[in-house]
């Protein structure tokens, strides 16, 4: 019987940002939310992509969670979702929306583990964990019930470490290489999420 080819991923595009401030109810904090789109390259090194930051790094950024990567499959979720939420709205979110930085489409949060990499032609991230929404993912969604409907839908994608520093554009496919694939995005995600929100 022969094995199933890896599946190949295709990088959409990319979204670097920088902090800035911004007012949460009544609180000035720091957010690199409102990521901008930038077809490339962009360098990714040890601690993120050239041009990006993260504000608070006690929860991302760092080595471990240097990169962000989110499956383009779930934005129609999140259009419906906030329209139903909100009431009309431009339907299209643009990219960088979620906090993401690699837009991808080919691989959802059931189908890739943690310890697996992504071999782009001259950079390799490794998956790491699971995106956890927080009250800034809230607020810039913009209803209360975005973090339910991220847990409900396991719609998290996945932070990434840096393997292989190397350039990214947008239009780059990577290959899943498999690693020990003891635990999915997906069961990480809600074995995290599940037992503080119920």
């Amino acid at each position: 019987m022969t094995e199933a080819a890896p599946p190949t991923v295709h990088l959409e595009h990319i979204a670097v940002g920088r902090a800035r401030p911004w007012s949460v109810g009544g609180r000035r904090i720091l957010s690199a939310y409102g990521k901008q789109r930038t077809n490339g390259p962009v360098q990714a090194h040890a601690l993120g992509l050239a041009g990006d930051e993260q504000a608070d790094l006690s929860v991302h950024g760092g080595l471990h969670k240097a990169v962000y990567a989110y499956p383009l499959e779930h934005w129609p979720l999140w259009e419906r979702e906030r329209a139903a939420a909100l009431g009309p709205l431009d339907p299209s979110l643009p990219p960088g929306f979620l906090g993401e930085n690699l837009g991808i489409r080919g691989l959802l949060e059931h189908q890739v583990w943690i310890g697996d990499e992504l071999h782009f032609a001259h950079a390799v991230l490794r998956v790491t964990a699971p995106r956890e929404p927080c009250f800034k993912f809230t607020h810039a969604m913009g209803w209360p019930q975005a973090a339910r409907t991220m847990v409900d839908h396991a719609a998290c994608g996945w932070y990434c470490a840096v393997v292989q520093a190397g350039p990214l554009c947008a239009g780059d496919a990577a290959v899943l290489v498999a690693g020990p694939r003891g635990l999915s995005v997906r069961e990480a995600f809600l074995a995290k999420k599940l037992k503080h929100l119920r």
